[in-house]
């Protein structure tokens, strides 16, 4: 079958052919019918993850499909045979930007029955980052106060619409031209990144979801009330992930010299830094597309590319200028 494959790290993606996905006993074969582009793509095929998420070289990439299943293995009960489904792979079982991809059945769900395909494969990765942010890490509830930076990206889309059904008031950095569209997904207050600083305006916030890292999250944790939470999905890691993550002891000392400044800065400040690498969840996606299909989320895919234009793709992510996500449709 037609894959797009890491050759080498930090080289462009090649288009080839690759065997047919082996499918275990618990796994769904999904016939791609679109696979949404994310950042950690571009991170791993740069090479960016290889100390603690190594890949050997020629391996597919892809995080996020929206497809058909083509078969099931013998013990899969939830899933069959022309269902539309959507998943996030695990880590290491990756591989959307191909014509088919197997993925255990845990990370799978059935796809929101009022959405394209699509629209669909934009939704696992980001949707799940901004759940697993909000809901289960951040536990955000009503009257509370959460800043999502770059809500005009992929993540943040969801993360406001998710944060302003959880009740919470809703701050955002994003260019003024997004303005009244970000206030149409949920965002009570619009920080002009070019002409605003934001640690200027804002004080006093329960949850900082932190998509850029650096300085940023540094300035970040200076709008949290006492006992506020940044979240970090760029880093820099932390001991925790570290651990979860079971690498080992040099590496795990590696990455907490990382996160060493930040969290020595949140502590002086009353506040706490976590770094979070989502995890693959069917569960979770099932209550997604729930909220999907009742109207509280809607997707936002600001390009979509040909199955052949998938280097394109990718690199359209560092030229930005998009609302939402980039979108590849099936081979």
């Amino acid at each position: 079958m037609k894959a797009f494959v890491v050759q080498k790290y930090k080289e462009p993606l090649q288009l080839a052919e690759v065997p047919e996905p082996s499918v275990g006993d618990r796994d769904v074969l999904i016939k791609v019918q679109a696979a949404g582009v994310n950042q950690i793509d571009e991170k791993i095929r740069e090479g960016a993850f290889k100390a603690f998420l190594p890949y050997k070289p020629a391996f597919t990439l892809g995080h996020d499909v929206a497809g058909t299943v083509v078969r099931v293995g013998p013990q899969v009960r939830n899933f069959k045979a022309g269902d539309s489904v959507y998943a996030r792979p695990r880590d290491h079982r990756i591989g959307t930007f191909a014509e088919r991809v197997a993925v255990h059945e845990d990370d799978v769900a059935i796809a929101p029955a009022s959405i394209s395909a699509i629209e669909a494969a934009s939704l696992p990765l980001v949707a799940l980052t901004a759940w697993q942010a909000l809901v289960v890490r951040g536990q955000v509830k009503g009257g509370q106060k959460v800043l999502i930076h770059a809500g005009a990206g992929g993540v943040g889309t969801i993360a406001i619409q998710i944060a302003k059904h959880l009740g919470a008031y809703v701050a955002t950095t994003a260019s003024a031209k997004n303005a009244d569209f970000l206030r149409e997904l949920g965002a009570d207050q619009i920080i002009d990144y070019r002409s605003q600083d934001f640690e200027q305006e804002l004080s006093g916030f329960d949850l900082v979801l932190d998509s850029l890292g650096g300085e940023n999250l540094e300035k970040s944790l200076r709008t949290l009330a006492p006992g506020g939470k940044a979240i970090g999905i760029t880093g820099p890691p932390d001991p925790a992930f570290a651990r979860k993550m079971g690498l080992n002891p040099i590496v795990r000392l590696a990455l907490a010299g990382m996160s060493a400044k930040v969290r020595k800065q949140a502590k002086k400040l009353g506040v706490a830094y976590e770094f979070l690498f989502m995890d693959a969840s069917g569960e979770q996606l099932r209550e997604i597309a729930a909220m999907i299909d009742s109207g509280i989320l809607r997707p936002v895919v600001g390009k979509t590319f040909a199955f052949d234009e998938a280097p394109q793709a990718l690199g359209a992510l560092a030229k930005g200028g998009f609302r939402g996500k980039v979108v590849i449709t099936g081979a």
